[in-house]
């Protein structure tokens, strides 16, 4: 299929694959920015929200071949990388995951508009997956706030109830071209 013949659903997911390039890399920063100031366990966190960012991507270029239509892997943004302290990557991961929510509904929208049943199914997993990422990055956040600068006990808390939970596979979750990291 060529790209003249993608209807608006799928120009906008084809889209989607640079939003979540781009998430991904401002993951790599904000993980780097926190091994740089010694806080691995933010770091490990953020590291990790980067592949998961790239899977998704993944799982886009995944659904274009599955249905034989034409992608291209777009260039991602450059990521937001100086911070004058510790809450701010939060913030704005905060903010980007509910920017991408806002994509996801609006491709979630536009395929149902447009009649596209399997494009409208393959985001629902997506939609699950923004509700959980936006409330996880909204305790991350409140934590940072409660811990009022104890950075000892903000790295606790993300050791013991984020980065302990071994990356469970979801089976409901697309497939990723190439496989999920």
């Amino acid at each position: 299929m060529t790209d003249s013949a993608r209807t608006q659903f799928q120009e906008l997911l084809h889209d989607q694959i640079s939003n979540e390039f781009s998430a991904s890399q401002q993951y790599v920063a904000l993980a780097v920015w926190y091994d740089a100031h010694d806080m691995p366990q933010m770091a490990q966190h953020f590291y990790e929200q980067s592949v998961e960012e790239r899977n998704h991507a993944m799982m886009i270029v995944q659904y274009f071949l599955d249905r034989d239509i034409d992608v291209k892997v777009p260039a991602a943004k450059a990521p937001v990388t100086e911070f004058t302290e510790y809450r701010e990557p939060i913030e704005l991961a905060l903010s980007q995951e509910k920017v991408v929510t806002e994509q996801i509904v609006a491709l979630a929208s536009s395929a149902r508009e447009s009649g596209d049943y399997l494009g409208e199914q393959f985001m629902q997993w997506f939609l699950k997956e923004q509700v959980e990422e936006v409330a996880s990055m909204t305790t991350l956040q409140t934590i940072a706030e409660r811990a009022n600068g104890n950075l000892f006990d903000l790295e606790n808390f993300v050791q013991r109830e984020l980065n302990s939970k071994g990356g469970e596979a979801d089976a409901s979750a697309p497939l990723a071209a190439g496989g999920n990291l």
